[in-house]
C-alpha cells in the first residue's frame, strides 16, 4: 500500500510524463526535465522549439481537488521559475527567447468521470 506522499509523487510523475509528450507531439524537443537550480529550485521541463527555449511547470491534479493546478501557482512560485529560467539561460549562455508556460493536467480516478472516457485532460497556458 503507498503512501499518500508516494501517491502524490506519482501523480506528479504521471503528469510530466504526460506533459512531455504533449510537447513532444507539438514538435518541441525536450532539452531537460527536472532541472534544479540550487537558489531557485527546479524547472519541470525545458523544451526548444523553433529557436525559443519553453519553461514548463506542470501541476498534476486528481478530479475533484479543491483547487486546479493553474490556482497553486502563486506570484512566489512564478517569480523562482521566472528567475531559475534566467539562470538556466545564463548557464548554458544561450540568448534565445524564451517564455514561461504552464501544463495542468487533471486526472480521473475513474473513466466513467468522463463521457470520452479518458483518464485525463490536458491545458496548456502560454505566457504565465
Amino acid at each position: 500500500m503507498q503512501t499518500e506522499r508516494e501517491e502524490a509523487s506519482l501523480l506528479g510523475k504521471t503528469g510530466e510524463d504526460l506533459a512531455a509528450e504533449y510537447l513532444k507531439s507539438k514538435g518541441y524537443v525536450i532539452i531537460k526535465r527536472n532541472w534544479r537550480d540550487s537558489r531557485y529550485g527546479e524547472i519541470d521541463i525545458v523544451a526548444e522549439n523553433n529557436n525559443e527555449i519553453l519553461f514548463v511547470e506542470v501541476r498534476t491534479r486528481k478530479y475533484g481537488a479543491l483547487v486546479t493546478g493553474a490556482e497553486t501557482v502563486d506570484i512566489h512560485k512564478l517569480s523562482r521559475i521566472k528567475n531559475a529560467a534566467e539562470m538556466f539561460m545564463s548557464r548554458f549562455n544561450t540568448s534565445l527567447p524564451f517564455r514561461l508556460d504552464l501544463i495542468e493536467i487533471t486526472y480521473y480516478n475513474n473513466k466513467s468521470d468522463r463521457q470520452d472516457g479518458k483518464r485525463f485532460t490536458l491545458r496548456h497556458i502560454k505566457n504565465i
